[in-house]
Parts: structure tokens; sequence; C-alpha cells
């Protein structure tokens, strides 16, 4: 096996006292443990919140006299000696939920591949609810002390930074990322250079160093192609997220799945279990297959070997979703492949091939299903979308036989639950209550928070908002590059007491972010009442090349600015994880509104939920195995409409009835002593119903308990009967 090793800077000028502040600086555990950001907080709090929260930034840039300040705080030393002691207990610990639970399996490794990550907004290389996803997935998997090695990119340039102009269009900023002020660490070999790949493309090599974050217990590994012996055009392969250049993209997927699997060879991790978070990393199958046809076994014989241990999760509810190449272009890319596969061009184009309607496609998700013994939707109703979607693939099954599950989503409860929430939950659910949250049963005594304590700390998340956005516009405003309007159109106007909604989310069309705005007159007479004002804020990018998308935000944007909404529509630009947060925690409702069953699951409104929030959405996803009429409302039906036209219109009356009967008249009921009992009772039945349902703890002990035990036990040989 290859040497190689991780290489910690040693470069932060630290007093010795506190000298350990930058180990944890480079490992993200520190993202969901508040006392851990605390420690870096307490230095200097501006710093750290200018710096968005950048630990390695912070402590390159934080001047001495603030670090000797600590030094000589007792009280701080002592918070600094226990949070430094938990950490340590954390990463030694051996009596984790899957080595208790499988200690049969705790040498079998989890491959898990993801195009993109969003672990928090330091690392900005994450586009959307993908990457959020496949992070959440990351930060429980250690929690649970799973052996799991997770591959990706690291995006040089990140994701675009959003502007909006006056008149509403979305401009994009691209940034190249300074590795040395982020939580990323290089990967050297046994000779001191830095461990690297590379894959054949057309006509040359294209190389990839190995960098690596450490999520708790585990390591990301991620490949950058901006190295010197690659061209300019190849350095940019990992530069941005989601090319539209098919030729780029095709390359970049190559790369993470057959570059991948080379990657993990070098580091010397063999995976039992090989899990592809969406069809992007499909290739990974073709490079294991050529690995084994390589050493003289059949084609058919090591594509069964490989597919044991396969798992492929897809999160897509439309064909067009689906990552797709022309033929001509696999041949381009792959006629050099599958000569040392054993095949003939034909049966190659066969692994992924599906008709379109403008001809034949090699499909991504085609190559993983045929390739994989598990795969899974991400929430019920997906399920049934995707079995539908795939049954040609299994034309003697009936649609409900076709072998893909589903598992639905969830979120990682100690990265989105607020502060005070945790701490207020630790009260009255228990001390034991972290190690049990994914328990149903734990979550009946939410009952005994007093309605006067939960009303309260919601208030205060919700001051802690309308702060953020007003604080956004003035910074703004004090920036001298906006019109006057849009310091209004940015929240400046913003207050703490009227009915809050929050709609933030990526901007497709499928999500109708204007689907509020189609009887605006109704809804500028809801908003302006003064007896009882709503307040909406919007949040959310467009892909840069996503032109119906922006125009779609531009339709927003420009029902914001306008002074008869008089601030009461907001839309915050650049939306990030940090700006999540806030909004999850603080808004009182979350309006979620796709055009069914586009939505495969969602995790936002989880999120929402989590901190006592409400959510306002279309049976699609997640909310329809979450709603169950006291938790929150839905928007429209539990059905499917043939005419997209009738539904929107459907939907649109379903909305404002619903809003305006129901959700802003409860409200603003008070009860004799002052406080909307009712509507506190619904957060309640919603955190009872929804926390511990929609957690990345129950999520990741599915994928365990249904899927990588099995897959690690096909790969042993063993069948289903000795298993049981």
């Amino acid at each position: 096996m290859e040497q190689f090793h991780i290489e910690m800077p040693n470069h932060f000028s630290l007093p010795r006292r506190i000298n350990r502040l930058g180990q944890l600086a480079y490992n993200l555990w520190w993202v969901w443990n508040p006392e851990a950001q605390t420690l870096f907080g307490l230095i200097n709090k501006p710093l750290w919140n200018r710096l968005n929260h950048n630990p390695i930034a912070f402590l390159y840039k934080v001047d001495r006299a603030h670090l000797n300040a600590v030094t000589n705080d007792r009280y701080y030393l002592e918070f600094y000696d226990r949070v430094m002691a938990k950490f340590d207990a954390y990463l030694k610990a051996e009596d984790t939920w899957f080595n208790t639970r499988y200690p049969r399996l705790s040498d079998k490794k989890i491959a898990y591949f993801s195009f993109e990550f969003g672990l928090h907004e330091s690392l900005p290389v994450y586009a959307g609810g993908l990457g959020i996803l496949a992070g959440d997935h990351l930060k429980e998997a250690s929690d649970l002390g799973l052996p799991l090695t997770a591959v990706g990119f690291v995006y040089n340039q990140g994701y675009f930074s959003q502007r909006i102009t006056e008149d509403g269009w979305q401009e994009t900023r691209n940034a190249v990322l300074n590795f040395s002020e982020m939580p990323i660490l290089p990967v050297y070999d046994s000779e001191g250079k830095p461990l690297s790949i590379s894959v054949e493309l057309p006509g040359r090599d294209v190389h990839a160093r190995i960098w690596t974050i450490q999520v708790g217990r585990l390591n990301l590994y991620l490949l950058d192609t901006n190295v010197e012996q690659n061209s300019p055009i190849d350095q940019q392969l990992t530069a941005r997220l989601y090319s539209n250049d098919p030729e780029v993209r095709i390359s970049q997927e190559i790369l993470l799945g057959m570059g991948g699997v080379r990657a993990l060879r070098r580091l010397g991790i063999e995976p039992s279990v090989w899990h592809m978070n969406e069809g992007h990393s499909a290739f990974l199958t073709i490079e294991r297959i050529r690995e084994l046809v390589q050493q003289g076994i059949s084609f058919e014989q090591a594509a069964e070997t490989v597919r044991k241990g396969n798992i492929f999760t897809t999160h897509t509810p439309v064909p067009a979703g689906n990552d797709q190449f022309p033929l001509w272009l696999v041949d381009k890319f792959f006629a050099n492949t599958w000569p040392q596969l054993n095949l003939t061009r034909d049966q190659f184009i066969n692994l992924g091939r599906q008709a379109q309607s403008w001809g034949e496609a090699f499909v991504m998700p085609v190559l993983a299903l045929k390739l994989s013994d598990a795969a899974n939707a991400v929430s019920e109703l997906h399920g049934q979308v995707s079995r539908r979607m795939w049954q040609w693939m299994w034309p003697d099954r009936p649609e409900s036989e076709v072998p893909i599950t589903h598992i639905t989503n969830g979120v990682h409860t100690g990265t989105w639950l607020a502060r005070r929430m945790r701490l207020l939950f630790e009260r009255y659910l228990g001390p034991d209550w972290w190690e049990r949250f994914d328990d149903p049963a734990l979550w009946d005594r939410i009952e005994e928070i007093p309605d006067a304590e939960l009303w309260a700390l919601r208030g205060h998340l919700k001051r802690k908002l309308v702060n953020y956005a007003n604080e956004r516009a003035r910074d703004a405003w004090l920036s001298g590059s906006v019109h006057p309007v849009q310091v209004v159109a940015g929240g400046v106007l913003l207050e703490p007491y009227s009915l809050t909604i929050g709609f933030a989310r990526r901007f497709a069309t499928y999500k109708r972010g204007s689907l509020i705005l189609r009887d605006y007159d109704r809804l500028l007479r809801l908003i302006t009442n003064p007896d009882r004002p709503v307040q909406i804020i919007f949040a959310g990018k467009a892909h840069p090349a996503d032109e119906p998308g922006k125009l779609l935000i531009q339709q927003v944007y420009r029902a914001v600015k306008d002074s008869r909404a008089g601030g009461r529509l907001v839309f915050l630009e650049d939306y990030d994880m940090n700006m999540a947060r806030f909004l999850v925690q603080g808004v009182d409702v979350w309006m979620n509104t796709p055009r069914r069953p586009n939505e495969a699951s969602g995790t936002s409104g989880m999120k929402a939920a989590l901190n006592g929030a409400l959510n306002f959405s279309v049976m699609d996803g997640w909310w329809r195995e979450g709603y169950n009429g006291a938790n929150g409302w839905a928007i429209g039906e539990d059905r499917d409409y043939p005419d997209p036209g009738q539904q929107d219109e459907a939907d649109a009356v379903s909305l404002f009835d619903r809003l305006e009967n129901e959700i802003i008249p409860l409200y603003y009921q008070r009860s004799a002593d002052g406080l909307p009992n009712e509507w506190v009772a619904r957060i309640k039945e919603s955190i009872r119903t929804l926390a511990p349902q929609f957690s990345t703890r129950r999520m990741v002990k599915e994928y365990v308990n249904n899927l990588y035990a099995a897959a690690a036990e096909r790969v042993e040989g063993k069948g289903k009967q000795q298993e049981r």
C-alpha cells in the first residue's frame, strides 16, 4: 500500500496555551458544535462575522492583542479546555452507533461520491440542495461512526456570488478561492510530492491532485486539476460546478467516477460499498470493471462482482434532468476504453443507452441502475415517480416491482438547530436527548415546554433574522453601489412583530417562485393590512445559464420594489448556508410551491420545522409524508394534474385561501394571556412529529440498515438466508 500523509499547516502564531485552536479549525466538527464556534467568536466577534465564520482566515488575521487577552481570561480558558476535551472524546470514541450495531462490518469501508458537498458557508463548493444533503450525510456518518470516505471536487472558483441589479436581473461573480485560508489540507506521497492521479481524455492525460477536508471522524477527498502538468483548459475542469458544455461535463464526470476510484486506490482505501449520490459519478462502475477485466476476469463476471457493492441514489424526478450524452461524444471519450473491457462499441453503449425524442443518448442513471444491486429515491412519492420513469428497463415487471426503493432525506440536526433551541430541548427533553433525537417517543416531552417560553424563543430568533437583514441593507447602503430602492428591497423595513413567511431555494421554474404573485392585488391587500400585516422574504439563485430562472427572479424582484408593497416583500441576494440558517430559524412560516411531482424530496422545510417554523407547502416530496393536518398547512391536494396550467391555478387559489382564512388569522389570534396558544400548539406538533422523522440520524441509519450492510454482505459472498 502506498504511503501518504496529510500535512497540517503550522502557520498560526498562537499563544501556546490555546495553540490547539489551529487543529480545531481544520476539522469541521466545529461546524455543528456551537461551543466550538463560540471559542473563535469570543476572541473577536466582529472579525469572526466579517470573515463569514471561517476559522482559518480568522486565525490568520486576528491580531495578537485579542489572542493574548483571552489567554489571560480564566473563564475563556476553562471554556476552551471543556470544548477541546469534548472534541478529543468525540474523535477517540469507540462505542459509536455503527461499531455497536455492526461490529462485524467495522472494517468494511464505504465510499460516498458526490458532485458537490455543502458543509459550511466558508467552503463555497456547493450549488444547492444536492450538495447540502451530501454535506449533512457526511456529518451524520461521522456522528454515527460509519467507516465512510467521501470523494468529490474542490472547485477553485467556488459557486458564483449573486448580485441583483436595480432592474432585478441576476449578475454572477466568481472569485478564485484561497485554499490557504480554507479548512482544506494537501495530501502528499511518501516522497513529499502532492499526491495525484490521472485519467485519459481524448488525446491526453489529465492530472488531478488530491486534497482533503476533515469532517469529524471521516475524510472527504477532493480532486483538483489546477496543476501545472495540465493545459490551461484542463486546469479549469474543476474550476466551477455544473458546466453546460457537454465536453467539459463528461470530462468532469470521467474524472469524478474513474479518477475517484484511482484516488482511493492511491490512498490505500479499499471500499466494500460504493455509494453514488446521483448519476454524476456513475463512471466509477466502468473503472472498477476495467480493473477486474485487466486481471483476466470476463466482463460479465467483473460486472457481477462490481454490481454487488454499488448503491445508486437518484434525486431527479424528470427524465430531462438526468445527465445524458450524445453517442458521438461517448465515442470520442471512450473509444479506448471499451477494448479494455473486452466489449464492442455497441455493447459499451448499451450500458447507458436510452431512446430520446431527438435520438439515442448515453444516460448516466441508466448506467448506474444497470450496474448497481441497490437503488433508492429520496422520498416515498419520488420512489413511485422513479419506478414509473425507469420501468422500461424492467419490461417484464409491473411498476410496483421495479427495484428502486426509497429513503426519505433528512437534515443534520447539529448543523441547522439554533443554539438557543438546542438549550431549550436540553432543559425539557432531558440530558440524553442528543443521543435519542431520532426516537419519536422522546419528542412527546415537547408538551412540557411552557408556551410562553417557546414563543419568547421564537421571537428572539425572528429578531435575529430581522437584524441580519437590516445590517445587510445598511452595509449595501454604505457601499454606495446600490439604488435607494434596493435598500428597501433588501429588508431595511423588516420588523419582528409581523407574520413572516420565507421562500428561499434555487430559482428553477418548476419551483414556481412567482406563484404567490399570481393574484397580485389580493397579495398586496393581505400583506399591507395594518391590523394583520405579513412580510415575505425571498432568496435564491438561478443557475447562470438558466435564463427562465433569472427571469423568474426579475419578476419577483420587480414586485419587491413596488412601493405599494410597503417594503413587506423582500429579496435577500446571494443566498448561502449562513443566510439559510437565519431564515429557517427566524421565519414563522416556510413556504414551498413546487409543481408536483417535480420536488424529489426537499430539505429546507425540515430545517425550518426543527426550529419551530411551520410548513406551508405543496403535497410533494417529503411534505407529503410529514403533513398530518395539525403540524402545518398543505397547498393544493394530494393529486397530479394532467395540465400544468390547471395545476398552477388550483394551487394558487388554495395558497391564497389558506393564507387569508387560516394562517394569518391563527397567527394573530391571542388568548387571555396574550399568547397565540393555538399557533404554539401547531409549533409543538410540528416539532414533535417532524424533528425525529426528518433527521439525517434516521436517514443514515436507514442507509446502513437497508442498503450498506446488505451490500457489504453481498460483497463478502453471504446470501440473504445467511444474513437472517
